[in-house]
């Protein structure tokens, strides 16, 4: 017999792109209201379907448990970002594409604050959601990481560069992101996220050596704490490079 849940407009709704999306976010709202007020533990599958007009099967379309409701979007965030690094040019800075990374997934916690807001919030009451939300924290550091290995291949510790600037480039999103999150949403997450993405960007910048133009002017860049003997080394490869 079919369940007459399965009939309401909400059910016939999912059968297009929108309505899908649309009813995914319906049981994610639900899931997330009826965890703040009943409690994780107590809120069951068949409550959060009802509570979102639809019955238990069709919540079984959208997630495989209830804890899924709670964190839907980290597959399709994770896939947006390794597609705007493979797109990247081979000639833009790798930092600032990273942090361009970061910034995407950023926007996506920000565009829907408040069901980032209550997930916040439950996260802190339940420590195997929190647990879950940190391991989702090392897969966005390692597409970082792979991208930035793709970039740094070949350097001098191009692969220890990338792990440590990848990790950095993640916890300066979370820092943005949780700063805004403590406060309520009302932070300015884009200021503060400016600030610590160029924080890491400078940190790891490569050392290096631009011609101003075609006569003698020569402009050399390195880190204030670069060994003598490196600048040295560097400065009389790029001459040889010059009058080559």
């Amino acid at each position: 017999m079919t369940d007459p849940a399965e009939l309401t407009p909400r059910r016939r709704a999912g059968r297009t792109a929108a309505g899908r999306r649309h009813l995914r976010r319906a049981l994610v709202r639900s899931a997330m209201e009826l965890f703040l007020t009943n409690g994780y533990e107590a809120t069951t599958v068949d409550q959060i379907a009802e509570a979102a007009g639809v019955g238990r099967r069709t919540f079984f379309r959208y997630f495989s448990a209830k804890e899924e409701a709670i964190f839907p979007d980290h597959d399709e965030w994770l896939d947006d970002m390794a597609r705007l690094f493979d797109e990247a040019g081979s000639t833009e800075p790798p930092l600032v594409v990273a942090c361009a990374g970061a910034q995407l997934v950023l926007d996506r916690y920000v565009d829907d604050a408040d069901i980032s807001l209550k997930r916040f919030e439950l996260t802190r009451q339940v420590a195997s959601l929190r647990d879950r939300e940190i391991a989702s924290t090392d897969r966005y550091e390692r597409v970082v990481a792979r991208y930035l290995q793709s970039r740094f291949a070949g350097e001098a510790d191009g692969e220890l560069r990338s792990v440590v600037a990848a990790a950095a480039v993640v916890a300066a999103h979370n820092y943005a992101l949780r700063t805004w999150l403590k406060s309520g949403g009302t932070d300015d997450v884009y200021d503060r996220a400016h600030h610590a993405f160029g924080l890491v960007q400078r940190s790891f910048a490569p050392q290096g050596v631009r011609r101003l133009d075609d006569h003698e002017h020569v402009v050399a860049f390195f880190r204030a704490d670069a060994p003598f003997d490196e600048v040295v080394r560097q400065l009389g490869d790029v001459m040889r490079r010059i009058q080559d």
